[in-house]
């Protein structure tokens, strides 16, 4: 049954990432995801020092207000300063980051917290946080109702307000012509993929959940040019990355999250020899096709 729990987890979060990951790749900021990942490190310790304990929900909020935070900065150095969107990403990134790292070495040096135990979640060890009812009854990992939850409040936003996300996305200068803000929904959609992000790491660690952002979204992209249909590609090749990678992991007796990530790749790399629409052996077949082609 273990291997049902962490194999449940896994895809809700490639999921989730995946269907925030198509609007991440289209709007050029796939790294999002891993500076939010590692920004969030002062959230988490001083929500830790406010409140003296290690509880998850506690942290989590922490870790989300930086992570809008983080969000936040990065547009104010875009806009502001002037900084190419992934300059703006690596200065904000970098710089709260240390700012964690310095707050942890300066008022947590002595308690059980530290960069690899905030940040760097194991998803193997899902199975091991259960959650027992006043009866005794075992529901199951907690992991699985957190990302379960997660996974339901973004498709309901996508679904919701997918007219905004699209227009924003693909015409922002027509979004703003019509009335809606792309500044407004550009932060919700931030706000989004940092609730993701944090509410993930915790469980999965923060470098699955920085591959699962953009591998499955890269690879739909590679195969569609429809959103929809991209967004629906993405979450399947997330639950085939999880799938297969635990698969693999077990059979490797390897990383779990480092097997997933691998099958990420992997797929991508598959799509991209091979997609009918922008893969390069089709590619190549029809510059064949084009340069043999009889000339009028």
């Amino acid at each position: 049954m273990n291997d049902i729990y962490i194999i449940i987890t896994a895809s809700l979060v490639a999921t989730t990432c995946g269907l925030l990951g198509c609007f991440l790749i289209l709007r050029k900021m796939a790294m999002v995801g891993d500076a939010i990942s590692h920004a969030v490190l002062p959230g988490i310790v001083l929500a830790f020092l406010f409140s003296g304990s290690r509880d998850s929900v506690t942290m989590l909020l922490g870790a989300g207000l930086i992570g809008i935070l983080t969000t936040f900065l990065i547009e104010f150095f875009h806009k502001k300063a002037r900084l190419q969107t992934d300059a703006s990403i690596g200065v904000t990134f970098t710089w709260l980051f240390a700012v964690g790292v310095v707050l942890i070495s300066l008022f947590a040096g002595k308690v059980d917290l530290d960069q690899d135990c905030v940040l760097y979640g194991e998803i193997a060890y899902v199975p091991l946080d259960i959650i027992i009812l006043d009866n005794g009854t075992n529901i199951g990992p907690k992991a699985i109702y957190v990302m379960g939850t997660i996974f339901l409040l973004i498709l309901v936003f996508i679904i919701a307000f997918y007219k905004e996300l699209f227009l924003t996305t693909f015409d922002p200068a027509f979004a703003n012509a019509i009335g809606i803000s792309t500044a407004l929904w550009h932060y919700l959609l931030m706000s989004a993929v940092s609730a993701t992000t944090v509410a993930s790491f915790e469980s999965v660690g923060a470098i699955l959940v920085v591959a699962l952002l953009i591998a499955p979204a890269a690879t739909a992209y590679l195969i569609t040019d429809n959103l929809k249909w991209m967004m629906v590609i993405a979450a399947i090749s997330g639950i085939i990355s999880s799938i297969t990678g635990y698969y693999l992991a077990v059979w490797l007796d390897g990383s779990i999250a480092g097997a997933i990530a691998t099958c990420a790749g992997i797929l991508f790399g598959l799509t991209l020899v091979f997609s009918p629409t922008h893969g390069l052996v089709f590619k190549k077949i029809n510059a064949l096709e084009v340069s043999t082609k009889p000339s009028n």
